[in-house]
């Protein structure tokens, strides 16, 4: 009966698919690469809804279609502190220069948080 069981155990651990180690070290790296790709992504698109705001305004786009007001909506919370930095006298020009600057603002901003994110993470470049 002894004889039985340690052949039944045999087989059974044969039988059974060995499982792979997990790569803790290239989880984290992917991790960390997805953290900096997402925060890239987020800066672009913010820079993109600032542009869009400043496409709309020097193409004098109608205010009261939906998209527009979203957009603008939008950019106004995403312009942080350069939406009067600078008061020119023309709307446009105002517009274009204060939102410009925000948009590069996000992308520049982003970039470095990604950097960083990867270099505390010990992600490769």
């Amino acid at each position: 009966m002894g004889e039985h069981a340690e052949q039944a155990q045999e087989t059974e651990a044969k039988a059974r698919p060995q499982r792979t180690p997990v790569d803790w070290r290239r989880t984290r790296e992917r991790g960390v690469s997805f953290l900096a790709a997402l925060v890239r992504w987020v800066g672009l698109l913010f820079a993109a809804v600032l542009v869009l705001h400043v496409i709309f305004v020097i193409g004098e786009a109608n205010q009261g279609n939906g998209i527009v007001s979203f957009v603008r909506s939008w950019a106004d919370g995403l312009s942080l502190g350069f939406k009067d930095l600078f008061t020119p006298s023309d709307a446009k020009l105002r517009v274009l220069v204060n939102y410009g600057i925000a948009a590069v603002f996000w992308l520049i901003v982003s970039g470095i948080l990604a950097k960083i994110i990867r270099r505390v993470g010990g992600a490769g470049a």
